[in-house]
């Protein structure tokens, strides 16, 4: 059983509204002490929002936000127990390493030796104390920002707000700074708000996301039931790729369901489904299995046709067309695949085939939006 001490963030009801847009919509949401928490979407979900009025730069329209179990509507940005580490790394060109570390510290009162010394003790947590008398034009861009991360943690905060923060790094230190974000975090104890939109970054450093879209969460979980069962075709979609069918549950007993996905794709799985509802399906690409020289058919069992092969590495990505019409992706890893899969080619008929834990049941087919999933998320098929 939890109470509000359990909390250091606390979004009861907040509605946040920019003219007649509801920005964020009635979210209710519960930040632990000390997780890691990601609010992840795409552009105008309503993530970075959120983090605005944690932080005090924004206030809600409707709905109690509380901080450390205190109301925090109306108390200015300052006078939070938060910090907030932002993409751009603000840090002062004329200033050391060790000064624009300090730098909060100074702004509180604190005596130069103190503030030293919490400076030094930051910059070794960033794995920088060598840097220390520097300036920022002397570092690259991720030691920048691990410079603006000791900045912020040095002022021991009970929250860290971070609105992108590695949106300006390339690949390679992108996921460097992710492995070190989330050392840190473990390290030192404190609760991070992580914003972003890249589902890589949360997956790998979160212990809960929440999925936001449309100013709502459509899920709040931890990383795996986010990926492995995503309930909404939303979720599905955005979180790594999926395949989608849609069709009709024609039975539906003893915890298992059987769907009707179009000439020659009958699709079995476990779980409650509505009989005779039209419903969309997902099929994670790396669970589709592409068997060349068989034509087996049968329940989650379909005789298809190659349209396109791509090496990725240690992958092989198919593109494949099913009996109804339908295109689906499916994903191999080289290393565990017959042999013989290297030789299939654009043309070839296979057999595409998953077992009955695969299909995720992702909801009833609304018939007068069905024909409006965004293709640059998801993969739509019929």
């Amino acid at each position: 059983m939890t109470d509000a001490n359990d909390f250091d963030v606390e979004f009861r009801g907040i509605t946040k509204r920019f003219g007649d847009v509801a920005a964020v919509n009635n979210v209710t949401l519960q930040v632990r002490k000390g997780e890691f928490l990601s609010l992840l979407g795409p552009s105008g979900c309503g993530k970075t929002t959120s983090l605005r009025m944690i932080a005090g730069f924004e206030q809600p329209d409707e709905g109690e936000l509380l901080i450390g179990g205190k109301d925090a509507v109306g108390v200015p940005p300052y006078k939070r127990d938060v910090n907030t580490v932002f993409q751009s790394y603000a840090l002062f060109p004329h200033k050391s390493i060790i000064d624009n570390v300090a730098f909060g510290l100074k702004q509180r009162g604190e005596g130069k030796a103190e503030r030293r010394a919490k400076a030094t003790e930051a910059l070794e947590l960033v794995q920088l104390s060598h840097r220390a008398d520097d300036r920022p034009t002397m570092l690259s861009g991720g030691q920048q920002q691990r410079v603006a991360l000791a900045r912020a943690l040095v002022m021991n905060p009970r929250v860290l707000l971070l609105d992108e923060p590695l949106g300006a790094l390339d690949l390679k230190l992108r996921k460097e700074m992710q492995f070190e974000l989330k050392r840190i975090q473990e390290h030192v104890g404190i609760t991070f708000v992580y914003v972003t939109h890249d589902q890589e970054e949360a997956l790998s450093m979160s212990d809960r996301i929440a999925v936001m879209s449309n100013g709502v969460i459509e899920q709040l979980d931890e990383p795996r039931a986010i990926y492995d069962n995503p309930k909404t075709a939303f979720v599905a979609g955005f979180i790594g790729e999926m395949n989608f069918l849609t069709g009709t549950v024609t039975s539906a007993n003893d915890g298992h369901w059987t769907v009707d996905a179009g000439v020659g794709v009958p699709v079995q799985g476990f779980g409650a489904a509505p009989l005779n509802e039209k419903v969309r399906v997902g099929l994670r690409p790396e669970r589709l299995v592409v068997t060349p020289n068989s034509d087996e058919t049968g329940t989650n069992r379909v005789l298809s046709t190659v349209l396109s092969k791509m090496y990725l590495g240690d992958q092989i990505q198919f593109v494949v067309t099913l009996p109804s019409g339908a295109t689906v992706i499916a994903i191999e890893q080289r290393a565990s695949v017959d042999p013989a899969t290297d030789n299939i080619k654009p043309g070839d008929r296979v057999t595409v085939s998953w077992d009955a834990h695969a299909p995720l049941l992702l909801g009833i087919v609304d018939a007068d939006k069905s024909n409006s999933t965004d293709t640059s998320t998801t993969k739509e098929t019929r």
